[in-house]
C-alpha cells in the first residue's frame, strides 16, 4: 500500500511536468498512433495478396496483434528502463537510488513512469472487439477474467526478461546494445508462431517465449483447441521468468559497488 500511494504520487508529478509542454506530449501520443497505424496496415497488405496465413484468416491475425498490444502497454508504462546503463550506472544515480528506504527496483520503475504508453493498451482492446465479430467464436462469461489472467502473466514474461537483460549492466559497465536486439524479436510474438521454422519456435516458445505475450494466449479466445495447453501456461511462464528476472537484478544489486570517482 506505501508503495500504490507512492506510485500515484510519481504519477502526478509526471502529469504535472508533462502538461507544461502539451505540445511535445501530444506529438509522443500521435507518434505512437502511427506506429500501430502502420504495422496494422502491413496485416492487411500481406492479406491483399494471400486469403490465409498458414491457416490464419486476417481477422485472427489483426486479434492477436490486438492482444499482443495489451501486455505491451501495461509493461511499456511501468518499466521504462532503456537508459538504465547511461544514467544510473554510468553516471552513478544508483547510488542515490540504495539509500533509500522502498525497494530499488520498484523506485526505478516510478521514477520512469511512461502512462502514455497505456494507450499501446487500450488501442489494442480496441482492435480486439473490431476483430471478435468477425472470429464466429463465442463469448463467454469468463472470458472477461482470462483476459486479465492471460495479460498478467504476458506482463511478467515482458517483465522477466527485460529486467534480467536490464540487470547485465550491474555485470559490465558498458552498454551493451542487447535490448535493441530483444525489441526486435519481441515483433514475433505479434504473429502466429506457426509461421516460423521449428528452431524459431522453439527460442519463441522456451527460451525467449515472446509467443506468450501475444499468439498463445490469443489463440484461447480463438478457440484453437490445440494450443489451449500453451494459452493456460501463460501465467506460469510468466512466473517462472519474473522470478528469474528478479534473481538476476537482485543479485546484480549485490555485485554493484557504486559510481567511480
Amino acid at each position: 500500500m506505501h508503495t500504490a500511494s507512492i506510485f500515484l504520487d510519481y504519477l502526478k508529478t509526471y502529469m504535472k511536468s508533462r502538461m507544461q509542454y502539451r505540445s511535445d506530449f501530444w506529438v509522443e501520443v500521435f507518434s505512437d498512433l502511427l506506429f500501430l497505424a502502420m504495422n496494422l496496415i502491413f496485416i492487411v497488405v500481406i492479406f491483399e495478396h494471400t486469403q490465409l496465413l498458414d491457416g490464419w484468416t486476417r481477422e485472427q491475425i489483426i486479434f492477436v496483434y490486438g492482444f499482443f498490444m495489451v501486455p505491451w502497454g501495461i509493461f511499456s508504462a511501468g518499466f521504462n528502463l532503456w537508459g538504465f546503463t547511461e544514467r544510473y550506472i554510468v553516471k552513478g544515480e544508483m547510488d542515490r537510488v540504495l539509500t533509500r528506504p522502498v525497494h530499488n527496483l520498484a523506485q526505478l520503475m516510478l521514477e520512469n513512469l511512461e502512462p502514455p504508453a497505456l494507450l499501446n493498451a487500450v488501442i489494442g482492446v480496441a482492435i480486439m472487439a473490431y476483430a471478435w465479430p468477425s472470429l464466429g467464436v463465442t463469448f463467454d462469461w469468463y472470458d472477461p477474467f482470462m483476459f486479465l489472467l492471460l495479460t498478467a502473466g504476458a506482463v511478467m514474461v515482458y517483465g522477466g526478461l527485460y529486467i534480467a537483460l536490464t540487470a547485465i549492466a550491474f555485470y559490465s559497465d558498458s552498454p551493451t546494445g542487447i535490448l535493441p536486439l530483444m525489441y526486435n524479436i519481441q515483433s514475433y510474438g505479434r504473429y502466429p508462431i506457426t509461421i516460423y521454422n521449428k528452431i524459431l519456435q522453439f527460442i519463441l516458445t522456451w527460451a525467449l517465449p515472446f509467443a506468450f505475450v501475444g499468439f498463445y494466449p490469443a489463440a484461447f479466445f480463438l478457440e484453437a483447441e490445440s494450443l489451449y495447453a500453451y494459452a493456460w501456461l501463460t501465467p506460469v511462464v510468466g512466473a517462472v521468468f519474473l522470478a528469474i528476472g528478479m534473481f538476476v537484478w537482485n543479485t546484480g544489486v549485490k555485485r554493484y559497488r557504486g559510481a567511480g570517482s
